[in-house]
């Protein structure tokens, strides 16, 4: 009832509590609409011969493309994620604050985030299949996409690190713990639910990227031997699904497939941050 009697008295704040109300509604809405209308148009589509070893016209299996994508997704993390977080360390731990060059490091950091995927397909195109000579591979797709998910990494990295209290490392400093063994002992430690984050956006951005993996992993739709044989990965394989225009119901169950990897993913990530954090 007070509640009410403010919203009356204060119109403007009311006016803006129903905007934010509704725009919560509307974005929740949204997210179930789509996750709703793929589930229901791609559930009855799932069979057997669509999870074959092998692909072939027939049954247009989307298993290869799955272990192409778990190689993918852990590889680009195995590269970005240390390079990210160290590279974080270095801007909060012992760059100077005022320094030119950290300023012009964050600047290019945020730019290339906001940079589209295809950007980043055409680059790794023509620094990696064509100048490289390692034409259509893993390996080309592994680099690009570490290259594209680096400033997701790099920025909420720095994020949880600046968010650990300043007590934690003169507290450390002061039981004679060096610099060093202050960041990776206590630092790090206390960050890493903040840098899990990062990292379950980035394995997001790359089990649903597409753009820019058709022009540097290829669209072969086996499953990949070694890194430099050319490889589809799920995304892919659902857009080369719906592209052809023969294959919809196929599109459908795969987008299913992709759904839960990736939810199944992100709650993975978000166990681990929490067990690590307790």
């Amino acid at each position: 009832m007070n509640k009410f009697k403010e919203y009356i008295n204060h119109p403007v704040s009311f006016a803006v509590f129903i905007l934010i109300l509704l725009s919560t509604i509307l974005a929740i809405g949204a997210v179930i609409f789509i996750i709703a209308h793929i589930l229901f148009n791609g559930i009855g589509y799932l069979r057997l011969d669509l999870f074959s070893l092998k692909y072939s016209s027939k049954n247009l299996s989307m298993l290869p493309s799955i272990f192409n994508t778990l190689y993918l997704a852990v590889l680009t993390l195995i590269i970005s994620v240390p390079i990210g977080v160290f590279s974080a360390v270095y801007l909060v731990e012992y760059s100077k604050k005022s320094s030119i060059i950290v300023k012009l490091i964050r600047i290019v950091n945020k730019t290339l985030a906001g940079i589209p995927s295809i950007v980043y397909g055409l680059f790794g195109f023509l620094a990696f299949v064509i100048a490289k000579g390692w034409g259509y591979s893993l390996i080309a797709g592994v680099i690009t996409m570490a290259i594209m998910v680096l400033p997701v990494i790099i920025t909420t990295a720095e994020e949880a690190l600046i968010s650990v209290d300043r007590s934690y490392r003169e507290g450390s400093f002061g039981l004679g713990a060096g610099k060093l063994r202050t960041i990776f002992k206590i630092v790090l430690p206390s960050a890493v639910p903040g840098i899990l984050s990062g990292v379950i956006l980035a394995t997001g951005r790359i089990v649903g990227e597409t753009a820019a993996l058709i022009y540097t992993a290829g669209t072969v739709p086996e499953a990949a031997d070694r890194l430099t044989s050319s490889a589809r990965t799920l995304s892919v394989h659902l857009y080369s699904l719906l592209n052809e225009g023969l294959h919809t119901d196929e599109a459908y169950a795969t987008a299913v497939v992709l759904l839960a990897t990736v939810l199944l993913m992100n709650a993975a990530s978000g166990m681990l941050a929490k067990r690590i954090a307790n």
